[in-house]
């Protein structure tokens, strides 16, 4: 992966920091999830940053894609803090939506689960074409 450099790439909790800057990228397994949060190491500091974003998305912020790549991209980690934020809701009040509104959040959040996995459960290679045993 080629990183642009001196690129501006948003790491959530409105900070921004340099590409070329950036060492190391650490997902933050506890507490909200994986793919949620992620520590930042950079040049410049000694402990790292706690960015919001997923280190799959500021790779892809790194490396420069195109704007429309870059887009779909905060688009998806959008829809998975949305539906981490929908599961967390309490029966009662889904069935309240559900019965008074007719918004059927189980749903939504199937829908957007499917949206935000599809680039990440793609199987590898070698599970498409099996071992050569």
């Amino acid at each position: 992966m080629e990183i642009k450099a001196n690129r501006l790439v948003y790491l959530g909790y409105g900070k921004y920091w340099r590409s070329d800057q950036i060492v190391g990228l650490v997902p933050i397994e506890d507490e909200r999830g994986p793919g949620r949060r992620t520590y930042v190491h950079v040049t410049t500091l000694d402990e790292p940053i706690v960015a919001s974003r997923s280190e799959e998305s500021i790779r892809r912020e790194m490396a420069g894609g195109s704007e429309e790549e870059f887009r779909a991209g905060e688009l998806r980690s959008a829809v998975a803090d949305l539906v981490e934020d929908l599961s967390a809701l309490s029966p009662v009040l889904r069935r309240m939506l559900l019965h008074e509104g007719g918004l059927d959040l189980g749903r939504w959040e199937d829908r957007f689960r499917a949206l935000v996995t599809y680039e990440t459960d793609q199987p590898d290679q070698e599970d498409l074409f099996g071992s050569a045993d």
